[in-house]
């Protein structure tokens, strides 16, 4: 089996799945609780918050445990607008953002603010004068991917926040790093919000984490406890914090050499481009996440190729996996260059994958892809 779709969600290492497994056989008891086997279990939650926190140079007392991402973008958007709506009514974001952030924004559309939409160019770039176009006296907050997950664009998120604060200092930057989150240097001086997830990189699914800069108000969602300072109450998944915990630290640690091996897999895999006629990158294709190629096969349905590759043992994507079962009206490529989307097929990669399952998934497209146009009709 090849797995190329680490973007929709990652397998949980063995060393993360061990240390979960004899974390949940002790450390069952509920953290705030007084007793001693409470305590021992609110000592473990601490040790993650701080790996979180140090992983991306904040403090832990900044970090929030959610469900996982598209929960901490819906607190970050509906909670920011809710605390600063006295203050403006504009909100801005960019066309190709995870659908957990733009329904969140339609949501805000349908409370009354008002939502700014950015285009992006054609590698999906949001460019920073319409950011400062878009920012006025009245906007309460920004989002914007670090790195979008289906084409894997980079943004200039230091560029990006210093270009929002001289135009208006008290607007909030909140940026989605689920997929840069141990992937990519992250620095929380650059941000307001950062929102990460820990089945991106190789934990438990149900767990992620917010960073809120010191100072910003973001309104509770939930009610019903004292948990994480009241912001998100309920009793905490413990189990699931203990191992996103043990995968950023082993992640963090990493980094840089994972990298370097996933940068060597992609490159490899483009090799299809010069393989096969009529094949097309969609994104950045050399300042792009080495973690990401999304590639258009002309005169192939992405969803049809996909079929064909998983003939192969080969698993991979056509899009965002929080939507690929929704109709969706355009695909995030149909946005950056339109008509490539329904073309389009995203592989994702992993520090577990090799350069040698990359040019099996070349020899598997060259078979693959050939045969399949002979179907399109004339």
């Amino acid at each position: 089996m090849i797995y190329f779709d680490n973007a929709s969600t990652t397998k949980i290492s063995d060393v993360v799945l061990g240390k979960m497994y004899e974390f949940m056989k002790t450390g069952f008891a509920n953290p705030s609780s007084l007793h001693k086997l409470g305590f021992d279990v609110e000592k473990e939650v601490t040790k993650a918050r701080k790996i979180i926190a140090d992983s991306i140079k904040a403090s832990p007392d900044e970090i929030y445990f959610t469900s996982g991402g598209t929960e901490a973008n819906n607190t970050a958007i509906l909670g920011v607008a809710e605390a600063y709506k006295k203050r403006g009514n504009r909100v801005v974001t960019m066309k190709i953002e995870h659908p957990s952030v733009t329904d969140s924004y339609k949501e805000l559309e349908k409370r009354g603010f008002e939502v700014v939409t950015l285009d992006v160019d054609a590698k999906g770039y949001v460019s920073i004068s319409d950011i400062e176009n878009a920012v006025n006296d009245d906007t309460i907050l920004v989002s914007i991917m670090y790195v979008n997950n289906e084409v894997g664009t980079v943004q200039n998120i230091e560029k990006i926040y210093s270009t929002i604060k001289t135009k208006n200092k008290n607007c909030i930057l909140h940026t989605d790093c689920v997929q840069a989150f141990c992937k990519h240097s992250i620095n929380s001086k650059n941000a307001d919000i950062i929102t990460m997830s820990g089945h991106k990189i190789q934990s438990a699914k149900g767990i992620g984490a917010m960073y809120i800069k010191k100072g910003v108000r973001v309104n509770n969602l939930h009610f019903g406890g004292s948990q994480e300072k009241g912001f998100r109450p309920g009793t905490e998944n413990t189990y699931g914090i203990v191992a996103m915990g043990e995968a950023c630290s082993i992640a963090a640690k990493n980094m840089e050499a994972n990298y370097k091996k996933v940068s060597q897999i992609k490159n490899t895999l483009l090799k299809i481009t010069n393989e096969l006629d009529g094949v097309y990158v969609n994104g950045d294709v050399e300042n792009g996440s080495p973690y990401i190629l999304n590639l258009s096969f002309e005169n192939v349905k992405g969803e049809v190729l996909l079929h064909a590759l998983e003939s192969d043992d080969i698993f991979v994507a056509t899009g965002s996996a929080c939507s690929s079962r929704a109709k969706e009206k355009k695909k995030i490529v149909d946005y950056i260059i339109d008509g490539r989307g329904g073309n389009a097929v995203r592989f994702s990669f992993s520090s577990e994958n090799t350069v040698e399952e990359a040019e099996k998934v070349v020899e598997s497209l060259k078979k693959q892809v050939p045969i399949l146009r002979k179907f399109v009709p004339r």
